[in-house]
């Protein structure tokens, strides 16, 4: 059998690549495993961007139904437990993470998505978190976590407590989604993004990113905290520099090197 997944990386961009799409790129536990290896083996690596992406007509239908079968609580706590571990190494990435979906994005699927720091969409596919409609709780895969503080508490009570799917021009509205483009630019739209973001200052990102990942749970207190710490780092930094003298002085695009 081929493998689940594919890992490459070009200008700095790195992309993992879910490839069964005859399976509509369902996440087993094969899958799950090759997708924890590969976010784990992008934190070693200099890349500025991740991009999360999928072949075929899905970008993930979830769980593989396959693997529902009977178990103990015993047995069962761990394994859902495991399946959280790609949404942590997302959030602990310090580089920005794409989604890039290009077809159905559902259950594990969406969770996935949910935990990136953005989401780019083709015109006219379908997210959710349909699990309440298999009897299970609409919380799973961290969309309990995350929807909330995405987008309106109302919507994603009814998203999570119908199952309901929107499509993305609805996501778009929500703002579920950063971007919705045609299919036939769907390529172009991620790759300009990802460029924007791999361009800019990675130091000051990553401290971004973990301020705003902090700032979901921390009183204001902690985050302001935080944020002064952030900046007293960056302001001392090369890069802050660099951004000083392209955009005032010389009337330049910067060039960030991480330092």
């Amino acid at each position: 059998m081929s493998a689940p997944l594919r890992v490459e990386s070009k200008d700095g961009v790195a992309t993992i690549t879910l490839a069964r799409p005859h399976q509509l790129n369902v996440i087993g536990l094969e899958m799950l495993e090759a997708l924890i290896a590969a976010l784990d083996d992008v934190r070693t690596r200099d890349d500025r961007v991740l991009v999360l992406a999928a072949e075929g007509p899905a970008f993930s239908a979830g769980a593989d139904r396959a693997e529902m079968i009977e178990r103990p609580p015993r047995e069962w706590s761990p394994i859902v437990n495991r399946y959280l571990d790609p949404v942590r190494r997302i959030a602990d990435l310090d580089i920005p993470v794409i989604a890039r979906l290009q077809g159905d994005t559902v259950g594990g699927g969406f969770g996935l998505a949910i935990a990136c720091d953005f989401r780019i969409a083709a015109e006219g596919i379908r997210l959710g978190a349909p699990f309440v409609k298999i009897g299970l709780a609409g919380c799973d895969m961290a969309a309990g976590y995350y929807l909330p503080r995405l987008i309106p508490l109302g919507a994603a009570t009814e998203l999570m407590m119908t199952g309901r799917l929107v499509r993305a021009d609805e996501a778009l509205a929500l703002g579920l989604v950063h971007r919705v483009a045609p299919q036939e630019r769907l390529d172009d739209e991620v790759r300009s993004f990802a460029e924007r973001l791999r361009d800019g200052p990675p130091i000051a990102l990553a401290f971004t990113k973990r301020a705003i990942r902090r700032s979901l749970d921390l009183p204001r207190d902690a985050e302001f905290d935080y944020e002064v710490f952030a900046q007293t780092t960056c302001i001392q930094t090369e890069d802050h520099r660099e951004g000083v003298r392209a955009f005032f002085d010389e009337k330049r695009t910067p060039v960030f090197r991480g330092r």
